[in-house]
């Protein structure tokens, strides 16, 4: 049996510090917090029954009286004994904190094994299926959907199959909702987190419907009195295309408004970029809700923004009930998985993509296919995946499946 003490920053560090010097048979004697980091005691070639017998000799023989105690972990016996003395007050609240520190080391041990121990195991049982979730992994696919993207697929897959038909089963899970730049009509807000491209985006929309309706058929309106130089920037758009722009500050103005320009095919409502824990959003959001049902509202996010982002901003507009989303920004993207997830998660229907500045050239509807095959040419083969994150992502879930 050799027994070796690796030392880390934290956990994960010293685990992998673990299965890369002694492989993934090691076996933990022992974790330990202190003021460098974690300390782990593993060995390999282990041998219950020898260490018990060596404890077991290590310990002074027992008192007649007394009865042989059987020998367990150090950690186990330094756990118990704070717990002991904290139930009997013989120690005070950092006690308590560093016996919890200590178990909750213990556990995310446990679950980093059990994880990496049932990830190994669906790679042996199933390589096609972890295969997948590599690839997918790599393109960003938050785990969730890859999971269940994976599990759509049909068993007996060969590597061929196993490349190109995850993409298809990708594409057909994001919503699209049709509607193309010719017709568009209606009342549209369009709304999202600031810094998305919606001013811009706007006055694209508003540039193809002056081309297929007229420019005395098409308004602009901005609920943005928030953004310095917000009202300019619309305004100089709406100079440029002929059609007049109005400002509205609350929900009452609005609805009047709308009752006003009845006669107008196409009405483009610009709203203020808030983020997800903007306080003011709230209001925001019902002066927008004030013109439904009329009104459709079109969530806007941009391509480029992180998955979490993207996530949070979704949620906050959730509560409008979005008819759909325009995607922006695809020119800046290196990574197209995370939005990809939140469309597919919530259920968001694509409308129409971005890609530049230009208006009104750089506005096109939405083809998934196109983005989907662009996200997977976008991710480097050899980075993203590492088995450590994917037994992490996936682990939990291949040991409740084996």
């Amino acid at each position: 049996m050799k027994i070796k003490r690796f030392v880390a920053a934290g956990m994960r560090q010293a685990m992998q510090q673990v299965r890369d010097e002694q492989g993934p048979d090691a076996v933990i004697l022992s974790t330990r917090r202190f003021e460098e980091g974690i300390e782990i005691i593993a060995a390999i070639d282990y041998d219950e029954a020898l260490v018990r017998e060596a404890a077991v000799h290590a310990m002074p023989a027992p008192a007649p009286a007394e009865r042989p105690a059987r020998p367990e972990p150090a950690v186990t016996h330094e756990v118990l004994a704070q717990l002991a003395r904290t139930s009997a007050g013989g120690e005070s609240a950092p006690a308590l904190s560093s016996m919890r520190q200590e178990l909750g080391s213990l556990r995310e041990m446990l679950e980093t094994q059990l994880a990496s121990l049932a990830w190994n195991d669906l790679n042996r049982r199933d390589p096609v299926h972890a295969s997948v979730l590599r690839q997918l992994t790599r393109m960003e696919i938050d785990a969730d959907i890859a999971r269940e993207v994976a599990d759509e697929l049909p068993p007996g897959l060969n590597s061929e199959q196993a490349r190109y038909l995850p993409l298809g089963v990708l594409a057909r899970r994001v919503a699209v909702s049709g509607r193309q730049l010719s017709t568009l009509e209606g009342v549209v807000a369009v709304v999202g987190p600031t810094g998305v491209g919606k001013t811009t985006t706007l006055a694209k929309l508003a540039a193809h419907a002056v081309l297929h309706h007229g420019a005395g058929r098409v308004a602009l309106i901005s609920t943005d009195h928030y953004r310095i130089g917000a009202g300019a920037q619309l305004g100089h758009y709406a100079r440029l295309l002929g059609v007049p722009v109005y400002g509205v500050r609350e929900a009452s103005q609005l609805h009047s408004l709308l009752a006003r320009l009845d006669d107008r095919r196409t009405i483009l409502v610009d709203s203020a970029g808030m983020g997800a824990h903007d306080p003011r959003l709230v209001g925001q959001l019902n002066i927008l809700r004030a013109a439904q049902p009329r009104m459709s509202p079109v969530l806007v996010l941009a391509a480029n923004a992180h998955a979490q982002a993207l996530e949070e901003a979704a949620q906050a507009y959730l509560p409008l009930q979005p008819a759909g989303c325009i995607l922006t920004k695809l020119d800046e993207a290196p990574r197209l998985g995370g939005a990809l997830s939140v469309l597919i998660r919530h259920g968001l229907r694509l409308e129409f993509t971005t890609d530049g500045q230009r208006v009104p050239e750089d506005i096109a509807a939405a083809d998934v296919r196109q983005i989907v095959c662009r996200a997977a040419r976008n991710h480097p083969a050899a980075t993203g995946g590492n088995e450590i994150e994917l037994a992490e992502r996936f682990g939990r879930l291949a040991g409740a499946t084996a």
